[in-house]
């Protein structure tokens, strides 16, 4: 009602009229016309959770492509792949941000998917979605110029009455959101483990450096980006609660509780695409490989007896690795030592590029 007084003043001034004399042009019974603040407030809310949403998948798209640069970059690199933070088979650097990348990718098609649901509006339903007061062509007539002025592909809901107590687009967009936050999370989560160290830890990679990380410890460089994302995702995970708690809370022929949906849908919107740009340009963009460490791993790793199995059997292979970790000695050596196949044939099976699929 507050916007209908602007609208109506501004209407006034334009037609050379005092502001306030509403028996000429009144916010109520002519710039409201045919609407309700249960058509137009969702209706609007929708057209900017849809642009939000479109900025999203630009940001998504901007790390997707910095991923796959990196993941071309790191093709050659030869690393341990880990299963629960255990020495898994060999793979590359670039696999592993490969899956980074089409992860990313898929989430902005499921945002994408989640955002068409937003196209369908409840423009003409005025009170409960009858259409009282409304002109039979209002519905349509008004979508069709809110499509023409934003660019938005909107269109009259199916039932009115049921989009106007229905909040179904605003879940699924939050769904959508969650889903992104805890991919985010999952990669962040990988890079400050594939950074660690940089002496004790994994340190397989290098992060930018960005700032001293500690005021007592000199030298120490912390994974700042990687953990301001996590954070950000954190809070869009506690958003998509929110949302859900509103959405049930509806009664009737309304949802009262669109304005904190709304709230907190267009603000995880937005903090996930600063986020998004942020980790792609401030983070993958400048991550290097220690390609001598991470084949250093692979080639003191146990699990290469995973590949001798077909040949010497999964016995014999298991008291390889065993020996391997106890007695601190390369899988190779051992084989070697113990002539269970020829050098030449060793060689050629425990080649960790040929173990990664290369």
């Amino acid at each position: 009602m507050n916007a209908n007084e602007v609208i109506a003043n501004r209407a006034l001034d334009l037609l050379g009229a005092q502001r306030g004399d509403y028996t000429r042009l009144g916010p109520n019974d002519h710039v409201n016309l045919g609407q309700s603040t249960n058509d137009a407030y969702p209706t609007a809310v929708k057209v900017a959770l849809h642009g939000a949403a479109a900025d999203l998948n630009r940001a998504m798209a901007l790390l997707a492509e910095t991923l796959t640069e990196r993941a071309r970059a790191f093709t050659d690199v030869v690393k341990l792949g880990r299963t629960q933070l255990q020495d898994a088979v060999p793979m590359t650097l670039g696999q592993e941000f490969g899956t980074f990348a089409l992860g990313v990718a898929d989430d902005t098609a499921i945002l994408t998917r989640a955002a068409d649901a937003l196209c369908e509006v409840n423009l003409g339903g005025t009170a409960i979605g009858t259409g009282l007061n409304a002109h039979p062509r209002f519905s349509e007539s008004c979508t069709r110029h809110l499509a023409r002025i934003t660019g938005m592909p909107v269109h009259p809901a199916r039932d009115l009455i049921e989009a106007t107590q229905g909040v179904g687009a605003f879940v699924e967009v939050s769904g959508a959101l969650r889903r992104i936050a805890l991919r985010l999370i999952k990669v962040c989560n990988d890079l400050r483990l594939l950074a660690s160290g940089p002496q004790a830890g994994l340190a397989e990679i290098r992060l930018p450096e960005l700032q001293a990380g500690s005021s007592i410890m000199p030298g120490k460089v912390n994974p700042v980006i990687p953990e301001a994302v996590t954070q950000v995702c954190f809070d869009v995970v506690g958003a998509d609660a929110a949302v859900a708690l509103a959405a049930q809370a509806g009664q009737l022929q309304l949802n009262a509780f669109e304005p904190l949906m709304a709230h907190a849908l267009l603000t995880s919107l937005a903090r996930l695409s600063a986020a998004c740009r942020l980790l792609a340009r401030r983070c993958v963009s400048g991550i290097r490989a220690d390609e001598e460490r991470a084949l250093a791993h692979v080639r003191g790793s146990a699990v290469l007896a995973t590949a001798l199995n077909p040949l010497i059997g999964y016995g014999p292979s298991t008291e390889l690795a065993r020996r391997s970790v106890t007695e601190r000695r390369s899988v190779r050596e051992l084989a070697g030592e113990s002539r269970v196949l020829p050098g030449e044939l060793l060689d050629e099976l425990l080649d960790p590029r040929r173990l990664a699929g290369h």
